[in-house]
C-alpha cells in the first residue's frame, strides 16, 4: 500500500495513533458444504414474519443502541480470532455488546500459527463462525466462495480510503479494520545511555540512519553492553513453533518490497530473492548482539523477547505498534511510555536514508456467505456497532489500541498508545517513503513456515545461508504454482 494513501486514511479520520499482530496465517482451500447451511426457506420465511411484526420497535431499539449501523435482528454472531494476544480484549467487547444488545457474541481464539488449519476445521461446522478474517488477495482468492458481499454495508461507506478493501468486480468481500507498522523498536533511555559514553559510535538518533551506522553503533554497544547494564543490544529472535512471523514475514517483507520494486510489480510466481544480502545483513545483526546465543533461539517466544525489552535486559526489539501492550503489561516493565521509539529495519539498501516504517494491513473482516440471513445481519451490526458507537470506538482506540481506517472516528478519537502514535509520526512525514506490507501476497503459510525452519537451521549453524537462499527461491515458485492450479 502506497503511504500517501495511508497518510490519507489517517488524515481522513482526523486520528492519532495504533496496535498489535501481529500476524498469523490464513489462506488454504476447502469445499463449500451444502450441509453447513444454517436455516432453510420455511426458516428464514417464518423468521422474517416475525421480524417485521416487530420492526418498529426493532428500529428504536436500534437508534438508542447504535447510529446508522445495521439491524442485528435474532441472529448471532461468531468471530474467530487470529491474535491471540487480544483474546480477552476480544471477549470482553462480545460481552459488551451482548449487555447492551441482547445479541449472542462468540469469540474463539486460534492458537498462534493456527488460524488457517482453524478456520478450515470451524468452516466445515455447522455452527460456523459468521464473521473470520484473510490477510489480503491471496487469502481471498482460497476463502472467497464464504466472502458476503459487503459493498452495501455502512462499513464499506466508512471506509477513509476504499481502495485499501478487497474487491472483486462490483462487489467488496473484505474490508480492512486496522492500520499498522513495524520497525526496530527501542528504549530511548538506554540509548541516550550508551551516547553519552566516552566513544560512542553517534550521539543521537538522528544519525542512525542506514544499515552501516545501526551495525556500528549495535556492535558498539554489545561491547559495552556491562557499562549500559544489559544483556544484549537485541531481544531474542523467537523461533519457538508458531513464533517466527517477525523473521519469516516482517522481516522477509522488506527484501520482497524491493525486489517488487525494482521490477514495478505487485506480485511475482517466481522470485529471484536478490536482496537476500540485505536480509542477512540485519539478520546476522539480531542474532549475533542478541541476549540469547544461537543455539536457544528455538526454545525462545515473542512473549519472552518483549518481556527481555520491557526488563530492561535489552534496548531494541522487532516488532510492531501492537507491541506497547505486550510490554507495558509485564510486571515489573520499566520502560517508560514519553521513551518507547521506532526505528526503520535498516538492511543496506541504496537510498535507505529514506525509508520509513512498514506499513499496512493484513487484517481484513469477511462475513460468512454460507451463515443464515439472520446471522449475517447479525454480524454487520456487531461490526458496524465497534467502529461507530461510542463504546465501540472507545473499545478500539483504548482496549485494542487500532489505527482504525474509518471516517467515523474524530479528532481526539485515536490511541494514546506510544507506538502507534510513533507509526503516525512517520506515515506523517513526507521526506520518508513506508515499506509497504507486500507479505499478503507470500504463497502459502507452508512457504513461510519452511523459510521459517530454514532460518532457524541457519542461526544455528546446520545450513549455509547459500542453501537458504536456493530453498526459499525454490519453494517460492513450487508454491505459487500450487495456488494457481
Amino acid at each position: 500500500m502506497r503511504k500517501k494513501k495511508l497518510v490519507a486514511a489517517l488524515l481522513a479520520a482526523s486520528m492519532v495513533a495504533g496496535l498489535m499482530v501481529g500476524c498469523g496465517s490464513e489462506g488454504g482451500s476447502t469445499e463449500k458444504d451444502d450441509s453447513s447451511k444454517k436455516e432453510d426457506k420455511a426458516d428464514k420465511a417464518d423468521k422474517d414474519e416475525a421480524k417485521d411484526d416487530e420492526k418498529d420497535e426493532e428500529k428504536d431499539d436500534a437508534e438508542d443502541k447504535s447510529d446508522d449501523s445495521a439491524d442485528a435482528g435474532d441472529g448471532s454472531v461468531y468471530f474467530l480470532n487470529f491474535k491471540p494476544e487480544v483474546s480477552e480484549t476480544w471477549e470482553n467487547i462480545a460481552k459488551m455488546y451482548t449487555d447492551e444488545t441482547g445479541v449472542p457474541v462468540k469469540v474463539v481464539t486460534a492458537a498462534s500459527g493456527m488460524y488457517e488449519q482453524t478456520l478450515k476445521s470451524e468452516i466445515a461446522k455447522k455452527d460456523a463462525p459468521t464473521l473470520f478474517q484473510i490477510n489480503g488477495p491471496v487469502g481471498y482468492q482460497n476463502w472467497k466462495d464464504y466472502c458476503l458481499d459487503l459493498s452495501g454495508t455502512d462499513l464499506y461507506s466508512w471506509l477513509s480510503d476504499k481502495s485499501l478493501a478487497i474487491s472483486s468486480g462490483d462487489g467488496v468481500y473484505g474490508i480492512p479494520y486496522v492500520v499498522e507498522g513495524y520497525g526496530i523498536i527501542y528504549n530511548e533511555e538506554i540509548m541516550e545511555k550508551y551516547f553519552a559514553l566516552d566513544g560512542a559510535k553517534a550521539t543521537s538518533m538522528a544519525e542512525i540512519n542506514n544499515f552501516d551506522k545501526l551495525k556500528e553503533v549495535v556492535e558498539d554497544m554489545t561491547a559495552k553492553k556491562g557499562d549500559l547494564g544489559i544483556d544484549g543490544v537485541f531481544a531474542s529472535t523467537s523461533f519457538s513453533p508458531g513464533e517466527d512471523w517477525r523473521w519469516q514475514t516482517h522481516l522477509m517483507n522488506v527484501p520482497i518490497y524491493y525486489e517488487y520494486k525494482d521490477a514495478g510489480v505487485q506480485d511475482e510466481s517466481e522470485i529471484t530473492f536478490s536482496y537476500n544480502p540485505n536480509f542477512k545483513n540485519i539478520f546476522d545483526l539480531y542474532i549475533n548482539n542478541s541476549c540469547t546465543e544461537p543455539a536457544m533461539l528455538g526454545s525462545k517466544t515473542v512473549e519472552d523477547s518483549m518481556s527481555e525489552f520491557a526488563l530492561g535486559k535489552v534496548a531494541m526489539v522487532q516488532n510492531g505498534n501492537w507491541g506497547w501492550g505486550q510490554v507495558s503489561g509485564v510486571e515489573g516493565n520499566t520502560v517508560k511510555e514519553d521513551k518507547v521509539k521506532f526505528l526503520p529495519i535498516y538492511t543496506g539498501v541504496s537510498g535507505e536514508e529514506k525509508q520509513g516504517l512498514c506499513t499496512g494491513t493484513e487484517n481484513f473482516f469477511c462475513v460468512n456467505a454460507e451463515s443464515s440471513e439472520a446471522d449475517q445481519k447479525a454480524t454487520i451490526a456487531f461490526v458496524e456497532w465497534l467502529f461507530n458507537s461510542d463504546a465501540g470506538k472507545n473499545a478500539v482506540t483504548n482496549d485494542l489500541g487500532f489505527i482504525a481506517p474509518f471516517t467515523t472516528f474524530g479528532e481526539g478519537e485515536g490511541p494514546t498508545d506510544p507506538l502507534a502514535k510513533e507509526v503516525t509520526r512517520y506515515l506523517s512525514d513526507s521526506s520518508l517513503t513506508s515499506v509497504s506490507w507486500n507479505f499478503t501476497t507470500f504463497p502459502s503459510q507452508t512457504f513461510k513456515d519452511n523459510y521459517g525452519y530454514a532460518l532457524l537451521d541457519y542461526a544455528t549453524g546446520q545450513k549455509d545461508w547459500d542453501t537458504v537462499v536456493s530453498e526459499t527461491i525454490e519453494d517460492w515458485k513450487t508454491e505459487k504454482a500450487a495456488i494457481a492450479e
